[in-house]
């Protein structure tokens, strides 16, 4: 069985990563309340190098980030680059132009990244795609997720499945890890629950997701990284973070 590790996904710290005095002391944060793996997005500007610096000190790795699609498919010597100096092996594309959801975008997305994911196995890294609810509209006889990974190439084009946001869609989070075996390096993990009859973000297991269910097909699928992700918070992000650390341990991740 792959190894299993939890991590943040910084995105869910964005309001307090402005500048790299906001940086230093939230990953610090970070690291205090027992993360040791992180995911970075969300973050203002700071230099890689300045960055891998902070990292470097407080013994975080990180194991991907979120990179814009445009950038990915315009600069991919730069986001090699740049990858080269923060250590992180994985690129995740985090959603797409508005003009592009639709059947034909997905197809040309498929192709465009799937060049892209090629230059970087090449370079020692690897392109994974992350989903929100928009692409589980359908064209045809297929939502638009299904399109992008039928018409994309598997050794170039790996994904990062977002459990809320499948659920969000009318889609079953274990079964879209269970069709990404073999092609699932990384995993977003966050509740749903309800509230005033609304779908609301919370902490891993204090919502309603079948994480047995999602935990087991995940690990089948050779999933590594499990992090955790909280675009909306019901308390001070940090608190939700490690409410979520807590609860995942609980359930045998670690």
């Amino acid at each position: 069985m792959v190894e299993t590790v939890i991590g943040a996904q910084l995105y869910t710290l964005r309001d307090y990563l402005k500048t790299p005095e906001d940086i230093a002391e939230t990953l610090k944060q970070v690291r205090e309340i027992g993360y040791s793996v992180v995911q970075l997005s969300g973050l203002g500007p700071i230099e890689p190098k300045d960055l891998r610096k902070i990292l470097d000190g407080e013994g975080l790795y990180p194991c991907s980030t979120h990179t814009g699609y445009e950038k990915i498919i315009k600069e991919t010597q730069k986001v090699i680059e740049e990858h080269k100096i923060l250590g992180a092996p994985i690129v995740v594309c985090p959603g797409l132009p508005s003009e592009l959801h639709n059947g034909e975008g997905y197809k040309k997305v498929a192709l465009e990244l799937s060049r892209a994911g090629e230059i970087f196995v090449k370079n020692g890294l690897s392109l994974a795609y992350h989903n929100h609810g928009i692409e589980f509209e359908k064209y045809g006889d297929k939502i638009g997720l299904e399109i992008l990974y039928a018409e994309s190439n598997p050794e170039y084009l790996q994904a990062e499945i977002d459990t809320y946001w499948v659920q969000y869609g009318g889609g079953d989070p274990a079964e879209w890890c269970n069709k990404m075996k073999g092609r699932l390096p990384v995993l977003h993990l966050k509740d749903m629950g309800i509230k005033d009859n609304k779908p609301i973000m919370m902490e891993v297991g204090e919502g309603n997701l079948n994480w047995e269910a999602i935990i087991k097909a995940a690990q089948d699928a050779g999933t590594k990284w499990y992090l955790v992700e909280q675009d909306i918070c019901q308390r001070p992000p940090i608190e939700s973070l490690k409410i979520s650390l807590e609860n995942m341990k609980k359930m045998g991740l670690s």
